[in-house]
């Protein structure tokens, strides 16, 4: 069990912009708080340093658990999660036109989006919502 202290949280939320690294929701917009989750989990070796540290909501949270890699469904080849430390989102994903589906773009996007489940009824559902509150998709 890892024990990551208040400090660390605080800075990993500063540094996530209160948003969830996966799906990129924002702490405002949701009803949990998002988590502290271990990019490479405890379970697997990962430690509680800053570099292994990022934000999720529950439900990303919940779908990767202690996952690290995943299918490409359009190679079939078993390949990395996105590695929010080391890779950038957009390099790795993008918003589709109307703003509801996180879209892959590469073989680790793409298994991501699978792992996580990125593009759930719920998770589509409530970003078409937040595109109406003009919530959606962020801007950096």
């Amino acid at each position: 069990m890892s024990d990551v202290s208040e400090n660390k949280r605080q800075q990993v939320r500063a540094r996530a912009k209160n948003r969830c690294e996966y799906c990129l929701s924002h702490q405002d917009y949701i009803l949990g708080r998002l988590q502290i989750d271990h990019i490479l989990p405890v379970v697997k070796g990962g430690s509680d340093e800053l570099s292994n540290l990022c934000l999720a909501c529950e439900l990303c949270n919940q779908y990767k658990w202690t996952q690290t890699d995943g299918l490409d469904l359009e190679t079939g080849d078993v390949v990395a999660l996105f590695h929010p430390r080391q890779q950038k989102w957009h390099e790795h994903f993008a918003w589709s036109q109307d703003g509801n589906t996180v879209i892959g773009l590469t073989a680790c996007g793409r298994a991501t989006v699978d792992v996580l489940r990125l593009n759930n009824e719920l998770a589509r559902t409530v970003r078409r919502n937040w595109v109406r509150a003009g919530w959606h998709p962020p801007v950096d």
